[in-house]
């Protein structure tokens, strides 16, 4: 019996566009189903993630999986004789986590910080916070390929889809992501060259005039 896959989405999510791109590169097909979260949220999204309510969910034969990074990891581990995102090596494996983890932790709550600054003192500070944690990023990357080594993996696949937030962090924090990280940007446009990259990061302009929308909806415009 084949393993029924369906993924609860959202165009713009970059964690939605993690799993996306995890199971391109695992070569699994999968049905997915376009959550609309400006409006009401569906029956099925409620039912499978309760708790947070939000998009990414994995439904694997029925069962739900929520949490992008979890998503992530329950890919490689039912899937692990495919594409390989993880080291098998303990410790480059930690070390990946780690820097997913950062990924998580530091990126998308600071953009959010910026772009929802109602005052220019405040859009800066975030910008600057934000150019830091990117730098410290590319410290890591460094001269590598990829995050991994010559490979791309775990840590490719959580960072690569805030590329297209990018034109939207550069608009509002007026600075310019390859004056500022240049190795990061060469990184990102070797990532694209994937087709599982390619196929599943929207164009950054839809995505900026998606927090222009938000802007208006949590009345900062």
């Amino acid at each position: 019996m084949a393993d029924e896959v369906v993924v609860l989405d959202f165009w713009g999510s970059p964690f939605v566009m993690r799993v996306r791109i995890a199971l391109a590169e695992k070569g699994i097909e999968y049905e997915s189903k376009e959550e609309d979260l400006s409006n009401k949220k569906s029956p099925l999204l409620l039912k499978m993630n309760p708790v947070h309510k939000t998009v990414p969910v994995l439904i694997h034969n029925g069962n739900p999986v929520c949490e992008s990074a979890i998503i992530v990891r329950y890919i490689e581990e039912v899937w692990k004789d495919k594409y390989p995102l993880l080291p098998s090596d303990p410790y480059q494996r930690s070390q990946a986590i780690f820097w997913a983890d950062f990924v998580d932790k530091k990126i998308f709550g600071t953009g959010r910080r910026m772009w929802l600054a109602t005052g220019e003192e405040e859009r800066e500070a975030a910008a600057a916070e934000l150019i830091e944690w990117f730098k410290q990023l590319e410290g890591e990357l460094g001269e590598k390929a990829h995050f991994g080594g010559e490979v791309f993996g775990y840590v490719d696949v959580t960072l690569i889809p805030f590329y297209s937030w990018f034109y939207t962090y550069e608009t509002f924090g007026k600075f310019a992501m390859s004056e500022q990280c240049p190795k990061l940007v060469a990184w990102a446009e070797r990532c694209l060259q994937r087709e599982s990259v390619s196929r599943s990061l929207p164009d950054g302009h839809r995505v900026y005039d998606f927090v222009l929308q938000l802007r208006k909806k949590f009345g900062v415009a």
